[in-house]
């Protein structure tokens, strides 16, 4: 994906459930208590129990997850590169 092409992020959440997000670059890591993605409008973690991936469509930008969601949270300023491999910056945190 070209990185100056942008899309609409967003999220849509059922029930705490079930939720479908736009505009994902990638996927940084998940597990089942924490997914995390690199959007267009920032990395953004999502926090809860049994996550998981159900659906990765990273040409279209589109991501499903299912499992209970507790939270969400953005760091990361919008369009900001992150420096080095995501090794490094794994190693290094």
């Amino acid at each position: 994906m070209d990185e100056k092409t942008t899309m609409t992020h967003k999220i849509m959440l059922k029930d705490r459930k079930s939720g479908g997000f736009t505009g994902v670059r990638d996927v940084l890591s998940f597990d089942v208590s924490e997914i995390l993605m690199e959007t267009d409008c920032g990395t953004l973690q999502i926090k809860g129990k049994e996550l998981h991936v159900s659906r990765l469509d990273l040409e279209k930008g589109e991501v499903d997850i299912d499992g209970q969601v507790d939270a969400f949270s953005y760091s990361q300023t919008p369009g900001m590169k992150k420096k080095g491999s995501m090794w490094g910056r794994l190693l290094s945190s």
